[in-house]
């Protein structure tokens, strides 16, 4: 059929004395102007489009064509979008007059229709003739942000001039109703889309997709590092969960020499310490003497320069009588080896690269507190047995090309990866890997290429009696384990000691605790591994765990944003089992209040999506065991939504088609639409947030 009608199509062309005149009479009366897709009208244009091509005496000039230009602009701003390039082309706006052009746009926007004016304005390039602040803002109260980028991305200039806007609007001193009041009876218009805290997010955005140089927007910049004061603060006295030099290197780095940040630190030390600990730590970040309060200045002239800085609250007589509390790594001092020359790393090389050889593999960076660019790893770990090489990359990487040898590392951890008779061990790979190839680009390919691979990762939401056998006393100083510390809590005793994991890892020396923290974190996945094989069926594993996870390709997670390997996410990218359940009959439509069910601890999302839908839910807790659930399903008559190897289990301890198995991988949208499907729950409108208080 479309071989005939393109056949036909050419044939009218050919008989027309003005085709593109007739292109436009057609266009102007066509009924499925508004149809999305590939409409009658878009197939005759892209075939008028390619026939001109193969005819050049067709286009024309001067006054006609002029005419025909000035009606195909009064039918761009409503023509579909696939249109547009077409119509631009054929009728060869690029030609026409630029302030006709210019007028045009300007007249699409005084009557309100932003978002056309600045698509036209971008594909007929007329942004450098236009206010990029008139044009976007109307756009950014739209919550067109993308659209917004679009427009800027072809002009340096044009970049900087919205970046330096946005962050005029960032200053806490800005009103920004004065943005807004021209707009309020903008249609489509989003007000809780455009505040400072959506604003800054996108200046950041802005700053790594342009590679424009953060100091154009202090603004944005002063207000991210003050948060970051603020979350060190918080870590160090309220959740007592860094050491006191971690913090210290942080808070000297974060505050700078920037008068603004360290007035704001000093108000903050105030806060959390004494004027004597305040004036030491004021020291020690350089804050002038003048900018002090009376109290602390005096506090500054009784110490002496020698003075150690020193702890100001107890927090570290706690972290020393604690220290037992936490995993400790079995091997002597003097085999954690810290490299830097490619002589040492050679010698690594021969022992790590042995045949049947296990390796616990770990990276660490300096964490970015949300500036711009992806973190780029200053440290990689590889535990064996007996020893733990840490390897100083920026020192090794930078040798490497000073030497013309820039493909030594790349080389190595290719060989290591792809090897498969050595079995790699990590933690949340995917996102090591994400950061090993922003660091060396020639890595980029290492994923694809993995054999022997186990992610702990994927173990870890499978692992039965997660209960708090071992957790602490004081529940108020110390925070919930997470992570890998809770994996090591649970099949070793107890948890690592996370305090160094927000450590500046470029600054060199590393201090003590950066050397035993960064050898512990990858040490101890030999250790858990090694446990799990031995004795799988009391951690609720399969006897198979070797063969299951051995080899297995890690599946991205779908979020691209890093993560911390603290708050690694759950294994929604990992190798996981489908919906699974009792074989059953085709069941009688029920409403979602009729339906019951109880949650396992890996699918909270999933439980409170089915909650807004107005379905009876019970949650286990994160340190609930899985049986729990068998038990409340037996007691109040609920369902039992669980997931992975858990489902084996407490489905022979409920009644046929009482135990149902999601698909991991999944949002909780989803899962939700699976259990609702399988179940034959009808959800009415009346039903949505009808559980809401």
């Amino acid at each position: 059929v479309s071989r005939q009608l393109k056949e036909e199509i050419r044939r009218g062309f050919a008989r027309l004395e003005d085709p593109l005149a007739g292109l436009l009479a057609m266009l102007e009366s066509s009924s499925d102007w508004k149809g999305k897709g590939h409409s009658l009208g878009y197939f005759i244009t892209t075939e008028l489009q390619l026939w001109i091509k193969a005819h050049p005496a067709v286009p024309q000039s001067g006054t006609k064509l002029k005419k025909l230009q000035a009606r195909v602009l009064g039918m761009l701003s409503q023509c579909p979008a696939n249109l547009l390039d077409p119509l631009i082309s054929i009728y060869q706006l690029h030609t026409a007059d630029r302030n006709y052009l210019l007028e045009h746009v300007s007249h699409l926007y005084l009557q309100g229709n932003y978002k056309e004016a600045a698509i036209l304005s971008i594909k007929l390039k007329l942004q450098p003739d236009q206010d990029v602040e008139k044009m976007c803002t109307p756009l950014l109260l739209q919550d067109k942000a993308n659209l917004v980028e679009d427009y800027v991305a072809e002009y340096p200039e044009l970049q900087r001039k919205l970046l330096q806007t946005l962050d005029t609007w960032c200053d806490p001193s800005f009103n920004i109703r004065d943005i807004t009041r021209p707009y309020q009876g903008l249609s489509r218009y989003k007000p809780e889309k455009f505040n400072r805290r959506v604003l800054s997010k996108l200046v950041f955005r802005l700053l790594e997709r342009f590679s424009v140089d953060p100091a154009l927007c202090p603004n944005v910049i002063n207000q991210r590092h003050l948060r970051t004061l603020n979350y060190l603060f918080y870590k160090r006295f309220v959740e007592k969960t860094m050491t006191e030099e971690n913090w210290g290197d942080h808070i000297q780095s974060t505050a700078g020499e920037n008068r603004w940040l360290q007035g704001h630190l000093v108000q903050l030390l105030l806060r959390h310490c004494d004027a004597r600990g305040a004036a030491r730590w004021a020291r020690h970040c350089h804050v002038p003497p003048e900018m002090l309060p009376r109290a602390v200045a005096e506090e500054l002239q009784k110490l002496h320069i020698q003075d150690r800085v020193e702890e100001v609250t107890k927090a570290d007589n706690y972290e020393s009588s604690k220290k037992k509390d936490y995993y400790q790594i079995p091997i002597p001092r003097e085999n954690i080896h810290f490299l830097q020359t490619w002589e040492e790393t050679q010698q690594c090389w021969e022992k790590v690269l042995q045949p049947g050889q296990v390796v616990g593999v770990d990276m660490e960076w300096k964490p970015s507190f949300g500036m711009v660019g992806k973190p780029r790893v200053a440290l990689l770990q590889l535990a064996l047995k007996d020893e733990v090489f840490l390897l100083d990359l920026p020192q090794l990487l930078e040798q490497a090309e000073a030497e013309g040898e820039k493909e030594k590392l790349p080389r190595f951890i290719q060989m290591l990866y792809s090897d498969a008779a050595i079995t790699k061990l990590g933690y949340g790979m995917s996102g090591d890997l994400s950061s090993l190839v922003a660091t060396c680009s020639a890595l980029k390919d290492t994923e694809k290429q993995m054999q022997s691979v186990v992610d702990l990762l994927a173990v870890d939401k499978q692992v039965d009696g997660l209960s708090p056998e071992h957790s602490h006393e004081e529940k108020g100083v110390r925070q919930p384990e997470k992570g890998l510390s809770l994996l090591v809590q649970h099949v070793l005793g107890k948890p690592l000691d996370k305090r160094e994991q927000l450590s500046n890892w470029e600054k060199r020396p590393l201090r003590e605790e950066q050397i035993l923290y960064a050898a512990s974190d990858a040490y101890c996945l030999l250790e858990v591994y090694e446990r799990l094989c031995k004795d799988p069926e009391s951690f609720g594993l399969g006897s198979d765990l070797t063969e299951s996870l051995v080899g297995k390709q890690i599946k991205k997670p779908r979020a691209k944003k890093q993560l911390s390997k603290q708050e690694a996410p759950s294994p929604s990218g990992q190798e996981c089992q489908g919906p699974r359940t009792e074989p059953s009959c085709p069941t009688a439509p029920i409403s979602p209040q009729e339906f019951s069910v109880v949650c396992d601890n890996m699918l909270q999302g999933l439980g409170r999506y089915l909650r807004c839908l107005g379905v009876d839910v019970r949650l286990l807790d994160n340190e609930d065991d899985h049986r729990k659930a068998a038990e409340i399903a037996r007691q109040e008559g609920r369902v039992i939504l669980t997931s992975g190897l858990p489902y084996q289990t407490l489905r022979s301890q409920v009644g046929e088609g009482r135990c149902f198995s999601v698909n991991c991988s999944e949002k909780a949208k989803e899962q939700a639409l699976q259990v609702l499907k399988h179940f034959n729950v009808q959800v009415a409108l009346s039903d949505i947030f009808s559980r809401c208080q």
